[in-house]
């Protein structure tokens, strides 16, 4: 028996249920599992298991096991397994979050830690003439895409995790939201998954309004293989998207924000779950493609002027913009330097190629980690080093606009979208005195797209290459009130004396902002942090607006509440928004 198994032992003897007769101790736990996989698929070495136990920028903890179950039946026996031996469950997928919501954090569990990774089912499931979609828990929005651009169809979310093999579900799971105007947080009512009710048992609750049979056999294995019929699935009322997204978001003079992960009104079962649910399948809608599109580039010197030009396209336009993405000059700098491999990689290997790249990336990274004698973040030096090897890639339009310009946006129009901004842009900045604008080319377009996605990437990177002259990167992720025109924020002194760089860049007309913060050598994170908090809390902002509580952030009490009711025993992802890792055991401390 190893040290952690040996741990984990302990601790379950003195655990809340160790007067049970039934309970699993954690090596019959293993064997069980083993027996059930194929040991192939049950990974409790924590050397090899280590990329699955670790946050993507930080957190991790011990694990008995990572499983790599092949089947939806395999994860519902698999989490019989885990309920009889009163184990932590965290469900994982593409594990491409920022605030380590989708791993374990720290060793402080009061039960042994399973994780169980979905990627190997991955099927999606075209129905109603390709209008909706059923998708499987390992299939990626880079799929998605994939698979709808063949139809002429297009999917409900479009963001930078996109490329980096984000999972659907994930996205559902985390409210994440993304860079479409017109359609918000991810958000489905129709979901199949397990759950763990307050007695303690398992149940599966099948809200696809799909028929696949009565029992866990049957519904799993039918979804599975397709056995159902995808041509007429009957509508019940409920929602597969957010179809109220348009008027929120040109609700211009509403003091709340237009989407965050802590909203009400979008916390249903699987949407928002965060891990608090097994989620084996959700039903979302896809969407016609434009016939054209053309983006137009943006640059103004002025704060206010960028405001009421939100204000004007989202109150006054019968046709929204399709994508309204703002930077900063700083994080256009950043982003066009540290970000310039992964920008090439893209243009020149396409996105089908960049899950690949950063997979193999990965698993070098965990490899070379192993050895002392390596240099830190070796890849990524080697990668911008070989990125500064090749020619400037900008186009001049672009270059010469960062010269001119504090603020960047990049306004996508769609069809009769396209007059109606070239008309409205003409009059706008008519007698402006700072800011103008040009109509892309589709290289142009292109590259403001590329240079944009690489952002926050580029922030990292920039960290990793100055390691020895800069501190730590303090990412928040914020959505501010649909009526505020001060949108750029002032900084104290007290802040500002700890930052070396201020990164800006976001989602403009949704009022979502990434703010990317590279701190000073010495300065502390944690200190840094609660003020910056501090400051948004006076400013009326939500956070984090896409990424999800994780482990980083406090969960507020309705995302608190919604939680507990999900999951009354908290054996799913226990300790997210900061909440206790401890077993409940009864629906009285609900």
């Amino acid at each position: 028996m190893s040290d952690m198994q040996l741990q984990y032992k302990e601790r379950h003897i003195s655990s809340l249920n160790r007067d049970s007769q039934d309970l699993l101790s954690p090596e019959h736990v293993l064997d069980k599992l083993t027996s059930l996989l194929g040991a192939s698929n049950v990974q409790a070495d924590s050397e090899k298991n280590e990329h699955y136990r670790m946050g993507w920028r930080s957190g991790g903890g011990n694990a008995l096991a990572v499983l790599f179950p092949q089947t939806l039946l395999d994860i519902w026996r698999s989490l019989e397994v885990c309920v009889k031996g009163d184990c932590i469950i965290i469900m994982q997928a593409a594990k491409t979050g920022l605030t380590e919501g989708s791993t374990p954090s720290g060793n402080d569990y009061d039960r042994p830690v399973v994780v169980i990774n979905t990627l190997a089912m991955n099927q999606l499931y075209l129905v109603n003439d390709n209008e909706q979609v059923i998708s499987l828990p390992g299939a990626t929005l880079h799929q998605l895409q994939s698979q709808l651009n063949a139809v002429n169809r297009a999917p409900h979310s479009v963001i930078g995790s996109s490329t980096l093999g984000a999972s659907i579900i994930g996205g559902i799971s985390n409210n994440s939201g993304g860079a479409l105007v017109k359609r918000g947080p991810a958000y489905t009512e129709l979901a199949l998954f397990a759950q763990i009710n307050e007695h303690g048992q398992l149940v599966l609750v099948n809200h696809l309004d799909v028929e696949l049979g009565n029992t866990p056999e049957e519904i799993l294995t039918n979804l599975q293989t397709g056995n159902f019929d995808k041509r007429e699935l009957p509508d019940t009322g409920k929602l597969a998207s957010d179809k109220e997204y348009i008027a929120r978001v040109t609700d211009v003079e509403a003091g709340t924000p237009s989407r965050f992960n802590a909203d009400k009104r979008r916390l249903y079962e699987a949407s928002g779950c965060a891990g608090k649910l097994a989620v084996f399948a959700v039903r979302l809608d896809t969407y016609p493609t434009a016939a054209r599109e053309k983006t137009f580039y943006i640059g103004s010197n002025s704060v206010g002027e960028l405001a009421q030009l939100r204000r004007q396209i989202l109150s006054s336009f019968k046709n929204i913009p399709e994508i309204g993405e703002y930077m900063h000059r700083d994080i256009f700098d950043v982003s066009a330097k540290y970000g310039k491999d992964t920008f090439l990689s893209i243009k020149h290997l396409g996105t089908n190629a960049l899950p690949r790249l950063f997979s193999i990336k990965g698993a070098i990274d965990a490899k070379l980690n192993k050895w002392p004698w390596m240099p830190k973040h070796f890849t990524d030096k080697v990668m911008q080093f070989i990125g500064n090897i090749f020619p400037k890639h900008l186009p001049k339009r672009m270059i010469e606009y960062r010269d001119k310009y504090e603020h960047h946006l990049i306004v996508k129009m769609s069809d009769d979208g396209i007059k109606e901004a070239q008309d409205f842009l003409k009059s706008f900045f008519e007698t402006s005195e700072t800011g103008t604008y040009f109509e892309c080319n589709k290289e142009e377009s292109e590259s403001a797209f590329l240079n944009r996605f690489a952002a926050a990437g580029a922030a990292l990177r920039y960290e990793v290459i100055h390691e020895k002259e800069v501190g730590e990167i303090l990412a928040l992720d914020i959505a501010i009130p649909r009526n505020e025109l001060d949108w750029l924020e002032t900084l104290p002194k007290e802040i500002a004396q700890h930052l070396e760089k201020k990164l800006y860049y976001g989602h403009f007309f949704c009022y979502v902002f990434h703010q990317d913060y590279i701190l000073k050598k010495g300065s502390d994170a944690h200190k840094v942090k609660k003020m910056m908090l501090e400051l948004l809390n006076k400013r009326g902002a939500k956070y984090p607006a896409e990424h999800n509580v994780g482990h980083l952030y406090e969960a507020e009490p309705d995302l608190q509440n919604f939680y507990k009711s999900l999951d009354p025993t908290n054996t799913f992802n226990p300790g997210i928004g900061k909440m206790l890792k401890t077993k409940r055991n009864c629906s009285c401390c609900v």
